[in-house]
């Protein structure tokens, strides 16, 4: 039985008891009659006016413990006239003030926290308490894949890697942890680093290669015409030896070609010039460039399948990405034979192999400069096919397939269209 209850049950049993009183004294006395009639309604009335004076601060308590716990802060008591209840009604009220003035702070806190995550270059991803992800803002939607948040989950509260996962793209991804309500909660960011890595490495190559060109250069130069001097002693030199000595120094006469060579090759890298871009059929581009390499691709199929794409590029560098784009996928093959498929779809460029794929150690580093897996290599086609396609503006990737061997994908426009073309193998 409520408070309430208990007091209007007092005072009505009190009444009752009264009411009782005054049937018996009215018996024995009837002149008293009009006295305890008085007495029974001064009695009522100071009854109701305790009972009023005592359930009105209760239910003020009640409706104010009720706004609380429905968080409505908007709502505040007006004084009732009594000190005690006007005191507790004006602390309320300063209280429910101070609660909304907090709440609004807090909302728009978080209003702006909100914007900030969602207008944020960097990806965000926040993640619930028991570590799935919970939010992603527009940035990290665009950047984060699933092979790199289960990447991003190897990571340890405070921790930051560089991460390769869909190559040429390289993400650094931090972790970080925060309490909410007690209990704590990890996040994300992650930021593109590809485009600042490769004008990093871009800046540093070309700085070596110069230098390198330099020194090469002066000594390469002096030493040939010294050769070359030297040859005319060849009549002079004992008939005995003037064999030897003619293919000695003919042998360093071709060495330092070679070295030349060499050096002109690094620095070609240096040298690639802005696209000159003209309107270009795609397709019979990739067909040319296929005649063009399938002498030289032995046992493997080289199959392609275009479409009419026209795309904006620079036609004679376009051809250089697909040459080493072919090679490298020749070569991942291997003499053991093999199928390379080149698609053009609907402004998607896709080159496929059969080969070996991408190994993990390998990934982070093939589009970096003078890195290679083979053993003559410079390291250098990649990175001049990554050089080209930047300066064209072209979105490109290289990844495993599924069923084995690599692909690589440049996006470049998008017409109608489709033909296919087969070629068995050249057999030399």
């Amino acid at each position: 039985m409520t408070l309430r209850a208990r007091i209007t049950a007092w005072f009505v049993a009190l009444h009752l008891l009264l009411a009782a009183a005054g049937v018996f004294v009215l018996l024995k006395y009837p002149l008293w009659l009009f006295v305890v009639e008085a007495a029974f309604i001064v009695s009522i009335l100071i009854s109701y006016r305790v009972l009023r004076a005592l359930f009105v601060p209760l239910d003020l308590v009640r409706t104010g413990a009720q706004l609380i716990s429905d968080r409505d802060f908007t709502t505040r008591f007006v004084p009732i006239g009594q000190p005690e209840m006007d005191a507790l009604i004006d602390v309320y009220n300063r209280m429910i003030d101070r609660l909304r003035e907090e709440r609004l702070a807090a909302e728009e806190e978080r209003h702006l926290l909100e914007s900030i995550v969602e207008a944020s270059p960097s990806g965000i991803v926040i993640c619930d308490f028991d570590g799935n992800v919970e939010q992603l803002n527009p940035a990290a939607q665009r950047l984060v894949t699933p092979d790199l948040l289960a990447e991003m989950r190897t990571l340890g509260a405070g921790e930051s890697r560089l991460v390769a996962r869909d190559l040429p793209r390289r993400m650094k991804v931090w972790r970080a942890e925060f309490r909410d309500r007690g209990f704590a909660k990890s996040f994300f960011i992650v930021d593109e680093m590809t485009e600042e890595l490769r004008l990093s490495e871009k800046a540093a190559y070309e700085k070596l290669i110069r230098m390198m060109s330099h020194e090469v250069n002066n000594s390469v130069g002096a030493v040939r015409s010294l050769l070359e001097s030297a040859l005319r002693y060849a009549p002079q030199v004992g008939e005995s030896d003037r064999e030897d000595f003619v293919n000695a120094l003919t042998i360093s006469s071709s060495r330092i070609d070679a070295l030349n060579r060499f050096m002109t090759g690094f620095a070609d890298v240096v040298r690639i010039p802005p696209p000159r871009r003209s309107r270009v059929a795609l397709g019979p581009l990739i067909e040319r460039i296929a005649t063009f390499l399938r002498p030289d691709l032995a046992s493997i199929v080289l199959t392609t399948t275009v479409d009419d794409t026209i795309a904006d590029i620079d036609e004679s560098q376009f051809e250089q990405v697909l040459i080493n784009v072919i090679r490298n996928a020749a070569d991942s093959i291997g003499s053991n034979g093999g199928a390379i498929d080149i698609t053009l779809r609907d402004g998607s460029l896709t080159i496929a192999d059969t080969g070996a794929g991408i190994a993990d150690e390998d990934a982070a580093d093939l589009f970096t400069p003078f890195f290679t897996t083979k053993r003559d290599g410079r390291g250098l086609g990649l990175t001049i096919v990554q050089e080209i396609l930047a300066n064209h503006g072209f979105p490109y990737s290289l990844q495993n397939r599924a069923g084995g061997g690599a692909e690589f994908r440049v996006g470049v426009a998008t017409y109608r269209g489709v033909r296919t073309t087969d070629a068995p193998p050249s057999i030399v």
